[in-house]
């Protein structure tokens, strides 16, 4: 992997984000959205299918994860404004998104409310809308159980959190990763257990805690309420990707929301499962992102 550039973008609201640079310097934009928990080091899983199809990856943490700085009280839809004031002070017009399992529903609200600067977004292994979901029995038993505690007791679930810390800032010998591994598809173990795709997840992990345990716990805390949008009023092209493996997401949630997407290829691969399917099928999935056909901008009145 060639050496990373970290950009640290000013806002207007004074806060600053950092942004991780992969791929080719003068290639297509491409946004890429880290999963939870998670941080923009996530990127480098992109960086050598970047650099072969010719592509930027701009990787940012979002705001108290990593280097960037914390926003209280954020919401999704406080995403797209500062997606666009990135892009801004990037000197990027027109970008492609792809947000994997927690950037999933960034992705798509940066793709619903920006479609003059998102030509189109991927998701893959995507987080799907969980306010008011009656049937969690898709969901990992983890995130069942976050749920229903969330649900009676917010100031819980944030104890536990900063419980976890150290927890998250833990860099496990690799006979550790590998017992922890077995609960996993075999799959999914594998991709884990490699040495090169299994360090860059664990970095992406407790780089997400470095800074403090608000970032997480807001990233978690957004995810269990309305998105503020509808999956059928995203216009531009979507590529949905999904593992027939996936443990953290069942398909069944990925299938739900492609039938709602006006304009959506969706993809469910054969033995791959939440971990494995961006990690073994990067390029796949930048190079298909790349061959969808942008909607031509309307001409301002």
């Amino acid at each position: 992997m060639t050496n990373p550039r970290r950009h640290l973008i000013p806002l207007a609201s004074r806060r600053r984000v950092a942004v991780m640079e992969y791929g080719d310097p003068q290639g297509t934009p491409l946004f890429y959205f880290h999963g939870w928990p998670a941080a923009g080091v996530q990127g480098a899983l992109l960086d050598a299918p970047a650099r072969e199809l010719g592509v930027r990856v701009l990787s940012p943490d979002r705001p108290g994860i990593g280097a960037s700085d914390f926003h209280p009280e954020r919401r999704l839809l406080d995403w797209p404004p500062l997606l666009r004031e990135l892009a801004t002070a990037l000197g990027i017009t027109r970008c492609r998104v792809l947000g994997v399992s927690g950037g999933g529903p960034y992705a798509l609200a940066a793709a619903w409310a920006l479609p003059d600067l998102v030509e189109a977004a991927g998701v893959v292994c995507g987080a799907p809308p969980l306010a008011g979901i009656g049937d969690t029995r898709g969901l990992q038993p983890a995130y069942r159980a976050l749920l229903g505690l969330q649900r009676l007791s917010p100031s819980i679930v944030r104890g536990l959190f900063y419980a976890l810390r150290p927890l998250g800032l833990w860099r496990p010998p690799a006979r550790v990763v590998a017992l922890l591994a077995r609960v996993l598809p075999p799959c999914d173990a594998a991709a884990l257990t490699d040495p090169v795709s299994g360090m860059l997840a664990l970095n992406a992990m407790r780089e997400s805690w470095r800074q403090s345990a608000l970032g997480v716990i807001t990233d978690a805390e957004i995810y269990s309420a309305p998105w503020g949008f509808a999956p059928r009023d995203v216009r531009v092209p979507i590529r949905l990707w999904h593992g027939t493996e996936d443990r953290s997401f069942a398909p069944s949630f990925a299938e739900a929301i492609a039938r709602e997407l006006p304009a959506c290829t969706f993809r469910l691969v054969p033995d791959a499962g939440h971990y494995s399917l961006p990690i073994r099928h990067a390029r796949e999935i930048v190079a298909d992102l790349l061959a969808a056909a942008p909607i031509p901008l309307q001409p301002v009145a």
